[in-house]
């Protein structure tokens, strides 16, 4: 229990540092964007373009796309229930979270889903998708949304569920 008391405190300092200053507004308006990015859509355009016209990789990069996501969301939904855990409420919010909790961040499981299945089969880019992968989970922190262990549950459980898929 008192490690879970030291958690919380970490991430409310955390919190506070990133929403408790002079450009937290101009922040946000750059973060909205980035956060918006990983709400799925663009990750169902990635997928079905490189199965058109990315050959067999493409279309195999789909199928195992479609199996961690197969994963990933209900263990994410299923976490999510488990842990109730509240969203940040001492700070203001940037945007309208879908829901009531934080723990996991859907957001930054799956950009992890994608920039480590990106990353697997098309690695000449990797570092543009994990840094895409690292700010929308920042993104999520500086809208006020997350807590920092929120956004790193969330990226372990990406990279879990990818990994899961690419073993298949």
């Amino acid at each position: 229990m008192r490690s879970l008391v030291a958690i919380q405190r970490v991430d409310n300092a955390v919190s506070t540092l990133c929403l408790n200053h002079r450009f937290s507004a101009d922040i946000a308006r750059i973060f909205r964007w980035v956060s918006k990015s990983g709400d799925g859509h663009l990750y169902a355009a990635i997928g079905v373009l490189l199965a058109l016209f990315g050959g067999m990789q493409g279309l195999h990069f789909l199928i195992v796309g479609l199996l961690a996501f197969a994963i990933e969301v209900p263990l994410f939904m299923w976490l999510k229930r488990r842990f109730r855990r509240a969203r940040p409420q001492h700070l203001p919010a940037f945007i309208t979270p879908s829901d009531l909790y934080s723990m996991p961040s859907g957001h930054t499981a799956a950009a992890f889903v994608m920039a480590a299945l990106l990353s697997h089969f098309y690695p000449e880019f990797s570092h543009v998708y994990w840094g895409w992968a690292a700010a929308i989970g920042a993104s999520r922190v500086l809208l006020g949304v997350h807590f920092i262990t929120d956004v790193f549950v969330g990226a372990l459980l990406g990279l879990a569920c990818a990994s899961l898929a690419l073993m298949v």
